[in-house]
């Protein structure tokens, strides 16, 4: 039963794509890896597919556009789970396989088990969605440390400018859950466990792909990733305004 209705969701994501997005590239890929991957016993009890076909749809595009230079490595954060979930999840889209799961915070403006506020600004210490490539690694104050890109204007791209990175953080184990309920939290930062952290810095440095994911917040319909028609109307509507000033 469950296979049967893993197999009409790709059917339904692939003919009827989400919030009405054109997809410019080919999504046989995205087609053919959902399907695999939504069948993986690593991934179909972890993952939801929704979730995980935005994921590729993002990933496939970036990578048309040559932003994504770790080619086949996905990072899918998914903030509809509470903190006390395993809701980081690092796959190999090339081998169709789960490489890492664990446990990641969101930032402390964003809610306390539950991420349910997001933000681009500085000093909002709140997790911002969206897709993400990784940077450089450097040792700072919570030690060995990734860089992230913000890769969506108006969504995530003060990421830098906010200094948000992934990096080790001692409120990020079972053990704090047992004693507080919850993680801990950030000022933004999608933290880890430092038992993890040289672990999952090492599989996804480089330049591949993060995607952080919230249904509640409204983003989907807001990124140009997922709808690259959004792209066209931006301009349209930039170019008007500009008119409209030169007619001034």
């Amino acid at each position: 039963m469950m296979r049967l209705i893993s197999m009409l969701f790709i059917m339904m994501m692939t003919v009827f794509p989400s919030e009405g997005r054109s997809l410019s590239f080919d999504n046989n890929a995205l087609r053919n890896t959902l399907s695999v991957l939504s069948q993986s016993p690593e991934l179909k009890n972890k993952i939801d597919p929704l979730v995980l076909s935005q994921a590729l749809s993002g990933y496939y595009s970036l990578k048309e556009q040559g932003k994504v230079n770790r080619d086949g490595i996905l990072t899918v954060i998914d903030f509809n789970r509470p903190s006390i979930d395993e809701r980081l999840f690092v796959i190999d889209i090339n081998k169709c396989r789960l490489l890492y799961s664990g446990l990641v915070a969101h930032g402390s403006g964003s809610g306390d088990n539950y991420a349910q506020s997001f933000s681009n600004l500085n000093g909002s210490h709140r997790s911002s969605l969206g897709f993400y490539t990784t940077g450089d690694t450097y040792d700072g104050k919570n030690g060995y440390s990734l860089k992230l890109l913000g890769m969506e204007r108006g969504i995530n791209d003060n990421a830098e400018a906010r200094s948000i990175v992934i990096h080790g953080a001692r409120y990020v184990s079972h053990d704090y859950i047992r004693q507080h309920g919850r993680l801990g939290r950030s000022q933004g930062c999608p933290a880890l466990s430092f038992d993890s952290i040289q672990e999952v810095i090492n599989l996804i440095k480089g330049g591949s792909c993060l995607f952080i994911y919230h249904a509640g917040s409204g983003y989907a319909s807001k990124s140009t990733l997922l709808n690259p028609d959004l792209v066209s109307l931006h301009k349209v509507r930039s170019n008007s305004i500009f008119n409209a000033h030169q007619n001034v």
